[in-house]
């Protein structure tokens, strides 16, 4: 398969559909933001999910918003 052919029609789809880079940096934005925080809190089972599932960000978003309600409740413990 020509390589040519290839990349002026990934390069043709890319300009048609710009939201798929838009997706592709919302996604990798929260994957690294997620995975780093499972990374800090030992969390290797979340860590590994995250991984694999290719969801958007969904997951990712999900996960934080319970690190921090998780951080909150323990704030109001403490004092």
């Amino acid at each position: 398969m020509n390589t040519q052919i290839v990349n002026g029609a990934i390069s043709s789809y890319m300009s048609a559909n710009p939201w798929v880079i838009i997706l592709l940096v919302w996604s990798i934005v929260w994957k690294l933001i997620a995975s780093w925080k499972a990374v800090k809190n030992n969390h290797l089972t979340i860590f590994i999910i995250l991984g694999f599932l290719n969801t958007a960000g969904i997951i990712e978003i999900i996960y934080l918003v319970y690190l921090y309600i998780k951080g909150r409740k323990n704030k109001d413990i403490a004092k």
